[in-house]
């Protein structure tokens, strides 16, 4: 694995503390601010590591206030119930003495039923686009400084976009687009990893729909925008290590709320995950 796929695995790997208590750390990237889909995957594991034979079907989360990269988190598992087909935690992610995070996850056992899927959106395959790394070297000279550095680090997760001029504001009055995207490398073979990963990763470029429809990119400046809430659910088996398209749409925008859902597919069309997630995009107040 690279440096920044262990690095991934690593903060996933929560420390154990008591019963139903763990400890998670952040890199040390300098951001102001814990990246959100570090603390969902966090709290994920934490809620998994107090489930036996069942794997996470859905979650849904709440921002409560940023978190501090300098400082541990601790996760605080509720086993609110445990049935005979579903079991039920509550997780409150803790930093100085606050919470600034809850996660509630429901787990099911594997049972065989109907079937029924969306398509997969009629999209070029992640070998036909441009490697991310291209893509960073044409628009950089566009890029605001802090989006600059944070592209020059290694990431665990590569991104292949498929419409590249959503980055320039063009704009798409449903927020529609979509982006290939899977771990730089090989993960563990447990599936519970895997989803965890997804988890971390479903947050990265979701609330960049809500800009679309006003013409606008993440490289805006003049917008403050922060993750609210997030609700993911699992639907068929997958590997992060291998290419998802991650559908993204934006129904709704209003008062300074941007609401985005996405469908996550595997190559092959099956889809695997859906997700939702409302988010603050506010005007920036300018210095008196």
């Amino acid at each position: 694995m690279t440096s920044a796929v262990e690095s991934l695995v690593s903060i996933l790997d929560l420390e154990p503390l008591e019963v139903n208590l763990f400890r998670g750390q952040s890199p040390k990237d300098r951001w102001q601010r814990v990246f959100g889909g570090q603390v969902i995957g966090q709290a994920l594991v934490a809620a998994c590591r107090t489930v036996e034979g069942r794997r996470p079907h859905s979650l849904h989360a709440y921002f409560v206030l940023p978190g501090d990269p300098k400082a541990p988190i601790i996760y605080e598992v509720e086993r609110t119930r445990d049935g005979r087909s579903f079991s039920t935690r509550r997780v409150k992610a803790i930093q100085h003495g606050a919470a600034i995070f809850s996660l509630s996850a429901s787990f099911h056992t594997e049972e065989t039923g109907e079937e029924h899927q969306f398509a997969m959106p009629a999209v070029p395959m992640p070998e036909d686009l441009k490697p991310e790394s291209e893509v960073r070297a044409e628009l950089r000279p566009d890029m605001p400084e802090d989006v600059k550095s944070y592209f020059a680090r290694e990431r665990p997760i590569e991104i292949r976009p498929v419409e590249v001029d959503r980055y320039t504001g063009e704009s798409q009055p449903e927020g529609r687009f979509h982006v290939w995207m899977r771990a730089t490398r090989a993960l563990p073979d447990d599936p519970v990893i895997h989803q965890c990963v997804l988890a971390y990763a479903s947050d990265m470029t979701l609330l960049d729909a809500a800009n679309l429809p006003h013409g606008r990119s993440f490289f805006d400046q003049s917008v403050q925008a922060a993750s609210l809430d997030h609700a993911m659910w699992f639907h068929r088996p997958f590997r992060a290590d291998d290419w998802l398209l991650y559908a993204h749409e934006s129904p709704s925008g209003q008062g300074s709320r941007g609401f985005t859902r996405g469908s996550i597919y595997t190559r092959e069309g099956a889809l695997v995950a859906s997700v939702a997630q409302e988010g603050l995009l506010r005007a920036r107040r300018k210095p008196a």
